[in-house]
């Protein structure tokens, strides 16, 4: 088990769920992972959602804002990077050549946020904590376990990243020659895949991996909850197994055992 207090700067603290049907996802996830959710009023007629994991926070689920079911905005999870300072963050994207989609502000006292975009296309938000660190658990069942960008130019994903972040990459990662690892301090802490044309019209974007104790039995109860398969369980030689979900509403996320540890 691997309770946090806080997180390194550059790594990812936190998974959030922008939905169509927050209560819906709340049940669907809350039997899933076991997770409880509990509800904060967050302006009139919002709502947002924690889910813990044995009273500890793990992730959180929001309705998809207006502006982003008006541009047809699937149901998605957003990844939050911890940093030191928001706003140097979100100068930095800019500078290389990213585009700050909403610029740092400050979530009440939990902490000051911005949303980014990258030059390939996919968002990524940065966390400068406060009084909420992100995530208690990590690393463990029923919590977030890995991120991992698949993006339509994984070049021009690097530059951006590891001159944002700092981030060292490592390629050819797990015996896989398309893969990138990130690393934070010699450590991997997620990764980056080329958007395969077989996939369709597939956006850019970062998408979680959340632990189970076993996989086989993780997918068999996300589709008995209304989920769907994208890729059945396989096994990852050396790492684990895993398999691609989404949820009733459509958000993909991944499931993963780790065996290596």
């Amino acid at each position: 088990m691997a309770e946090y207090a806080a997180h390194v700067p550059g790594t990812f603290c936190w998974p959030e769920l922008a939905t169509s049907d927050r209560p819906g996802a709340a049940a669907f996830y809350g039997s899933l992972f076991g997770w409880q959710a509990v509800d904060h009023p967050a302006g009139p007629g919002e709502t947002y959602t924690m889910f813990q994991l044995r009273g500890h926070d793990v992730a959180a689920a929001s309705t998809l804002r207006a502006d982003e079911r008006q541009r047809g905005v699937p149901p998605h999870w957003n990844a939050y990077v911890s940093v030191v300072d928001a706003g140097e963050a979100a100068r930095r994207a800019q500078e290389l050549g990213g585009t700050v989609l909403a610029p740092p502000f400050d979530v009440m006292d939990a902490g000051r946020m911005a949303v980014l975009q990258d030059p390939a296309g996919a968002v990524v938000a940065v966390w400068e904590p406060k009084r909420h660190i992100g995530a208690r658990l990590l690393r463990e069942p029923g919590a977030l376990g890995w991120t991992e960008l698949v993006t339509h130019d994984t070049a021009a994903a690097e530059r951006f990243y590891t001159r944002l972040f700092g981030w060292e990459a490592a390629h050819g990662a797990a015996g896989a020659p398309g893969y990138t690892e990130f690393k934070v301090a010699g450590q991997p802490h997620a990764g980056m895949m080329a958007i395969d044309p077989a996939w369709g019209q597939m956006p850019p974007g970062w998408i979680p991996y959340f632990e189970v104790a076993d996989v086989d039995t993780a997918v068999r109860k996300a589709e008995s909850l209304g989920g769907r398969v994208n890729v059945p369980p396989t096994d990852l030689p050396g790492v684990g197994r895993f398999a691609m979900l989404a949820d009733p509403q459509g958000a993909p996320f991944y499931v993963i055992t780790i065996t290596s540890r």
